[in-house]
């Protein structure tokens, strides 16, 4: 079968979850839902060793008083070397107070590590790493539960707020690094638009400067699209996104499509869902596919929710219904993550507050159950327009060379992945001669996934490579 429940349980609501370069996947969610779990120390992490099915439980420091910080709701992206940044939080539920606290989780030590914190508090924020290797954050409710419209950059040594605010962007907006430095906003978010539309958003060099930002028109049904799904489609080079879904109480099945490298960009239809949907996840699979899990038809009614799967494939523009998995429940505060051998590991739902689905899936494309393509050796490190050589017996009948972003995510909102095409450019029997795009926009510096496909479109596991 397709869909697999794993023997295990993961021990805590996996709200946010990330790939590290480890392999390993790391869950984490605070108080989880729960502000009876806030005096509870230490708050809720899980490192998934998906290799053997155990967990270790990395705690996150206290405060300087003794006391737990909460990422529960906070913002991720990573850092060039590996590392995951972890900014913002929960200061106090209902009303919602934006933390200010921020850390990295290190791969190799597995680690909590207390960084600067933020000028603002940001509960629900966005981050997305820029091609500078340093991180943007937008949005989320600050230490008052004001939406704040001042953004921030993160350097790597401390945190430089814009003077200037930006429109009232929502909370969890779906933001894309463009290749030419820009950032798109979707329009995919969390609990209303704000009357914002989609728009590319120019981040000035001097943070006593504004953030210009540029309308993007054509989005149909713009106010369902709370709790979309949203993706640069594979690959990056084509500047496409895709918004997939949403709702306002009730899914719908609108996709749209926008071409970002038109002189004049507007969203337009694109093949609808076999099903409506909303608080789902939406992955980039190896083979340049995208697969949509979870949700529900009507915002978090756990009956509605048992929703087959469906692949989107660009090169046809058409929609395949697949298998449908085989646990209820993964609405509001379910993730799915690419794992290297390409399948999908699914967790979590949590549609109210003390009902969490803890098991865990996994999902197997067709293609793994195919004769695969096998990369026996590669660079683990490549410069920009670096040109490097694969080994692979198949080399004859390889196609594609990606390198793939790992995924970090929550609430269906995910800066990082990226699916980047790496040009063959010579091949003998048994070696590929690529060359890494010359662009830090469109791949930006830290560590990927590097794969081979053949020309069934079935691809190899894949060897990580880091890229600076």
């Amino acid at each position: 079968m397709p869909w697999q429940v794993l023997p295990y349980n993961c021990p805590i609501n996996p709200v946010h979850a990330a790939l590290l370069r480890t392999g390993k996947v790391l869950f984490f969610s605070g108080s989880g839902n729960d502000p009876k779990n806030i005096a509870n120390a230490p708050l809720g992490a899980a490192l998934w060793d998906v290799s053997n099915g155990t967990f270790s439980r990395p705690r996150i420091p206290l405060d300087s008083t003794g006391e737990p910080i909460d990422v529960f709701c906070a913002g991720q992206a990573f850092r060039p070397n590996g590392r995951l940044l972890v900014a913002g939080g929960t200061v106090q539920y209902d009303p919602f107070f934006g933390e200010t606290a921020t850390f990295v989780f290190a791969p190799t030590s597995e680690t909590w590590i207390q960084v600067a914190s933020m000028n603002r508090g940001r509960w629900y924020p966005t981050l997305v790493t820029l091609g500078s290797g340093r991180i943007f954050a937008l949005s989320g409710l600050d230490q008052s539960s004001n939406l704040d419209r001042n953004p921030e950059i993160f350097t790597g040594d401390d945190w430089s707020i814009f003077s200037q605010s930006t429109s009232p962007i929502a909370l969890y907006a779906h933001l894309f690094l463009l290749n030419n430095g820009r950032l798109f906003y979707s329009g995919a978010q969390f609990s209303g638009n704000n009357g914002v539309s989609p728009r590319i958003l120019t981040i000035p060099d001097r943070f006593n400067q504004s953030i210009t930002e540029q309308p993007i028109s054509g989005l149909e049904n713009p106010n369902f699209c709370d709790q979309a799904a949203s993706l640069l489609l594979p690959p990056a080079q084509d500047q496409k996104v895709m918004i997939i879904g949403g709702g306002n109480g009730s899914a719908t099945t609108r996709v749209n499509i926008v071409d970002l490298n038109a002189p004049s960009p507007i969203y337009t239809a694109a093949p609808s869902l076999n099903n409506p949907r909303m608080h789902h996840n939406a992955v980039i699979l190896p083979d340049r596919t995208v697969f949509v899990c979870n949700g529900s038809r009507a915002d978090e009614d756990v009956a509605q929710s048992l929703i087959p799967a469906e692949i989107y494939n660009p090169q046809t523009n058409t929609w395949t219904q697949v298998e449908t998995p085989n646990v209820r429940g993964r609405v509001y505060h379910s993730v799915a993550v690419l794992l290297p051998d390409g399948s999908v590991a699914t967790a979590g739902g949590n549609p109210e507050r003390g009902i969490v689905e803890q098991r865990l899936e996994i999902y197997r494309p067709a293609y793994m159950s195919q004769p695969r393509p096998v990369i026996q050796s590669a660079p683990g490190f490549s410069g920009y327009g670096s040109t490097i050589i694969i080994r692979t017996p198949q080399a004859e009948n390889i196609k594609w060379v990606n390198i793939t972003r790992p995924m970090a995510t929550t609430h269906g909102l995910d800066t990082e992945q990226r699916l980047v095409n790496v040009p063959i450019s010579f091949r003998t029997n048994n070696t590929l001669t690529v060359t890494i795009p010359n662009n830090r926009n469109l791949a930006p510096p830290g560590y990927y996934m590097l794969s081979i496909t053949n020309n069934n479109n079935v691809p190899s596991v894949a060897s990580w490579i880091q890229l600076g």
